[in-house]
């Protein structure tokens, strides 16, 4: 009874070992089929007309992508020219095919486009069913957004895609206000904060040197730092003078307008100075 009871608990383990190896392999096969299943193989669209090469990678699951149009004298217009990937290639399923369109041989005259403004010049490569390249400005005298230089060039002949890009003027620099940013001055003396505003193109109207005696006690004749007497003017806050008239060997404390703050070139700057 004893054995009998042995072998049945090993025919247990051993059916129970079984059915776990079967099961790991039946996942093992089920996943491979399932990664496998959802890959394809790019077809050759080289040739194609989009149509017949939409169609053609629908059919497998693919989606289609038109990257590019160029010049070909050797494939004939609306079909394709290359393609990325390759054909042969394997990917997924919902993959992007993209492909690149021949327009046949170059049939259109690239237009001269040199003195137009912008907008007109748009208007003339579009209507002659060209393109509109990249478009950059450059600073420069006379009327602004008027072409100045044009790629490919008038009349250019073995171009390789249909896009013009535009070289457009702007305002000069020089005729308009210049933006800098207002330096510090703190701790300088007025010899260097009036070097340091030039540099930047400003120029201090005014400093205030809180040293300097005050008007009132000026006006009494009495030395500064004296005590008032009864009856007598009280002394006021120190004069602000144009720092033409300053001899100061303080250094500043503050300023206006401020460190960091956007300015004109020009704008006049105010300090105060002390010891």
């Amino acid at each position: 009874m004893r054995i009998s009871r042995i072998n049945r608990f090993f025919n247990i383990v051993l059916g129970a070992l079984a059915m776990l190896i079967v099961a790991l392999v039946s996942a093992f096969i089920a996943m491979r089929l399932a990664i496998h299943g959802r890959e394809v193989k790019v077809p050759n669209l080289t040739g194609l007309t989009l149509a017949e090469a939409s169609k053609q990678t629908r059919s497998l699951g693919l989606s289609l992508t038109l990257e590019d149009r160029f010049y070909s004298p050797s494939t004939a217009p609306g079909h394709i020219l290359a393609q990325y990937p390759a054909a042969g290639a394997t990917v997924r399923r919902q993959w992007a095919v993209r492909v690149t369109e021949s327009l046949g041989a170059q049939q259109v005259a690239i237009p001269d486009l040199l003195g137009q403004t912008e907008r007109t010049a748009s208007i003339n490569i579009r209507r002659l069913g060209l393109e509109l390249g990249a478009v950059a400005r450059v600073a420069a005298p006379g009327e602004p957004g008027v072409v100045i230089a044009q790629t490919p060039l008038p009349n250019a002949a073995g171009v390789d895609r249909p896009r013009v890009s535009l070289l457009l003027t702007e305002p000069d620099e020089a005729e308009s206000p210049q933006a800098v940013v207002m330096p510090s001055l703190a701790g300088l003396t007025l010899a260097g904060a009036s070097a340091r505003t030039a540099a930047a193109g400003l120029r201090i109207v005014s400093a205030e040197d809180l040293n300097l005696p005050t008007p009132a006690s000026a006006t009494n004749g009495s030395p500064a730092g004296s005590p008032t007497t009864p009856g007598s003017p009280s002394p006021t806050a120190p004069a602000v003078v144009p720092s033409a008239q300053v001899i100061s060997t303080g250094t500043v404390i503050a300023q206006s307008p401020p460190a960091g703050h956007r300015v004109v070139k020009g704008d006049p700057v105010h300090i105060t100075l002390t010891n």
